[in-house]
């Protein structure tokens, strides 16, 4: 059984548990950069608890709420000045996966100059200490050396991914995500989904993620029916899909993503489609894709998938997704095209235990959305 796994971050977890653990941030400096968006951590009270923990330190922070969904690099770019600007130590991260990833890149820039033409080719090793506090149930940014951004030269999503990038501590207290809508919920609910199977098919998946990755899934689908519902997400609903997200993180940041994230990217660039919601719309028919290759393979790894889902079958799983996410939006045939091509190219598309060539993506975007 031979296996390998890093994930350096410190996870707290809890009621109030930035303020409780407020000790652990004092070795990081004087002043912090607080990326967050323009009102969620606001509104969900994590920005007001941060502040309260770092002034009972004796701690300053200058407010960087500039991040837009899907942060660019520009964005990133200016953040970074702001550390500088500002003489901040680190950096804390307070939102979904936007200014988690944010953060990050702030963290790694101020250290290491480069121009924008060549962030995503330079190797960085070093990065101001980071400090996440994820208020959606989704990325698993919290726990992953990754940052994904909006690269515009490329047109799709691109990623920065070292371990410098591994937040120093974690702090994940649910009730930062009770003012989530449904829709918001369930799109990174299926996210943290999409990561968890999608370690579970890596070419690099081991013994310890893959248990991580079923416990994830487990966890996940147990809330389908709160999520499909109309009843209030509770506390308790709230705390399972954090935590499930949590080790959905935990499994990329040693797998990573592979041919879902690869072919929804698109769906976000160009249509500004969810994450979540693109990974959800295609990852029926992918599963399906699986199923068929296994066939003439050694791997068996959908029925292990399955079977962590409570379904018997793909088709049961699809009809899951589709009472979840309503109806799907429309596309053209050109605009598969264009999105199988870009697919094809992507870098975490070999990352699968199946190679699968622009046809049999395009095969799965007109099955799923054509």
């Amino acid at each position: 059984m031979d296996s390998s796994y890093f994930m350096p971050t410190r996870v707290i977890i809890g009621d109030d548990c930035i303020f409780s653990n407020r000790a652990l941030l004092k070795d990081l400096g004087e002043k912090a950069l607080i990326v967050s968006g323009k009102s969620s951590a606001k509104a969900n009270g994590s920005l007001a608890d941060m502040a309260r923990a770092l002034e009972a330190n004796g701690q300053s922070s200058f407010l960087y709420d500039s991040v837009m969904s899907n942060p660019t690099v520009d964005c990133i770019y200016e953040a970074a000045e702001a550390v500088k600007r500002e003489g901040c130590d680190f950096v804390v991260g307070l939102g979904g996966g936007s200014p988690l990833d944010a953060a990050k890149g702030a963290a790694v820039l101020a250290l290491n100059p480069v121009e924008k033409s060549g962030l995503f080719s330079a190797a960085f090793t070093r990065a101001l200490p980071i400090v996440a506090v994820p208020t959606t149930a989704g990325t698993g940014s919290e726990v992953t050396p990754t940052a994904v951004l909006t690269n515009h030269a490329a047109k799709t999503k691109t990623s920065l991914k070292f371990p410098a990038l591994f937040p120093r501590f974690a702090f994940l207290d649910a009730k930062y995500t009770l003012g989530l809508s449904r829709a918001t919920t369930i799109n990174t609910a299926v996210d943290a989904l999409t990561h968890a199977v999608e370690g579970m098919l890596s070419r690099t998946a081991g013994a310890l993620t893959d248990t991580l990755a079923k416990e994830s899934v487990a966890v996940v689908a147990g809330c389908f029916g709160a999520l499909s519902g109309d009843r209030e997400l509770d506390m308790g609903i709230r705390q399972k899909l954090l935590y499930a997200a949590m080790l959905a993180g935990m499994v990329i940041a040693n797998t990573g993503t592979n041919v879902v994230h690869s072919m929804g990217y698109s769906l976000t660039y160009h249509r500004n489609i969810d994450h979540g919601r693109a990974n959800g719309l295609i990852f029926a028919e992918f599963l399906r894709a699986i199923e068929q290759k296994e066939k003439n393979s050694d791997s068996k790894r959908i029925p292990v998938i399955l079977s962590c889902l409570k379904v018997r079958s793909p088709d049961e799983f699809a009809g899951i997704l589709d009472g979840l996410f309503g109806k799907k939006e429309t596309f053209t045939a050109a605009e598969l095209e264009q999105y199988a091509e870009q697919a094809s190219k992507a870098r975490s598309i070999a990352n699968g235990i199946f190679r699968f060539e622009k046809a049999e993506l395009l095969d799965i975007f007109k099955k799923s959305i054509g």
